[in-house]
């Protein structure tokens, strides 16, 4: 049972006339005659009584009027609503970050987008890093942030800026006087609070190896993640070393360029564009977007 065998139903219903149904529809007689024949067989019933001079609906014919505008309906209206969500859903921009720095970097580059874009709607997950690829390949998430070397080898990648590495202390710390930093002033400026992949990139975790030096295990203080070494940093446990996203600096805290490491490549990993207008505009506008990025030595 379809669309077209109910409405050409009810047209001959109402009409108790073939070829005058046939007129209202826009289609011939002999079509609307087949698409009633279809039906009839598909019910296991007739539903006309035909005679050369006439057409009366059956006891069953009668009965399925009662249900065929309903059903007719039902239909046309759950078509329209697929139709809306698809629309809706070609709106929306589900954004996968793994943690609160990418979503505060991503501030600024959201209120350009409802600037610009005000139809399309972005939707963010915070989720660990481990997940985030498995996700982006289901497609319940469009599109992630990542470094190029831990970037998903399926995804494609689009560099969105170079960040320097950061020695990050707090402004009591011996190290905030100065300009620069390198690791020989690392590896004698007391404690360091640090991660492990994938909480930091592999070449940051090197980075760090390297600023330890021969300290001991009292002088390092582990975290899972990035995020929690700065409450650390504030009270003077520790310096850390960190990504230097654009806008996500702690205010009271003293960012200082690393000298001998040049910055990292980070921006957007996608699997395609096709068929995600949002997702190719929001990527458009983030490519074009002015960042402003902390000031590298090797930059």
């Amino acid at each position: 049972m379809n669309t077209t065998q109910l409405e050409c139903f009810l047209e001959v219903a109402n009409c108790l006339n073939f070829s005058r149904a046939a007129e209202h529809l826009s289609i011939t007689q002999p079509a609307v005659s087949h698409q009633i024949n279809t039906l009839e067989s598909e019910l296991g019933v007739k539903l006309f009584q035909r005679t050369s001079k006439s057409v009366r609906l059956t006891q069953e014919g009668f009965m399925f009027t009662q249900y065929a505008g309903e059903i007719l309906k039902m239909s046309i209206l759950s078509k329209a609503r697929v139709k809306e969500f698809q629309s809706q859903s070609l709106s929306r921009l589900v954004i996968g970050c793994r943690s609160t720095t990418e979503l505060q970097f991503l501030r600024p580059a959201l209120a350009a987008l409802r600037r610009t874009h005000p139809d399309i709607l972005p939707v963010l997950r915070l989720i660990p890093f481990d997940a985030l690829e498995n996700l982006l390949r289901e497609g319940t998430i469009h599109m992630m942030f990542s470094f190029r070397e831990t970037a998903p080898s399926k995804g494609r990648y689009l560099e969105l800026f170079r960040c320097p590495v950061m020695c990050v202390c707090s402004r009591e710390h011996p190290l905030a006087a100065l300009e620069t930093v390198t690791l020989e002033h690392l590896q004698q400026a007391g404690r360091i609070a640090a991660c492990r992949p994938p909480a930091c990139p592999p070449v940051l975790f090197q980075i760090q190896g390297k600023a330890m030096g021969s300290r001991s295990t009292d002088e390092i203080l582990f975290c899972d993640q990035q995020e929690c070494v700065f409450p650390l940093v504030e009270a003077g446990y520790a310096f850390a070393l960190v990504p230097g996203f654009p806008g996500t600096d702690f205010p009271g805290l003293r960012y200082i360029p690393l000298a001998e490491v040049k910055p990292l490549s980070f921006g957007a990993v996608y699997l395609s564009k096709k068929d995600r207008p949002a997702l190719s505009r929001f990527l458009t506008l983030l490519d074009e977007y002015e960042w402003d990025i902390p000031q590298s030595p090797l930059a």
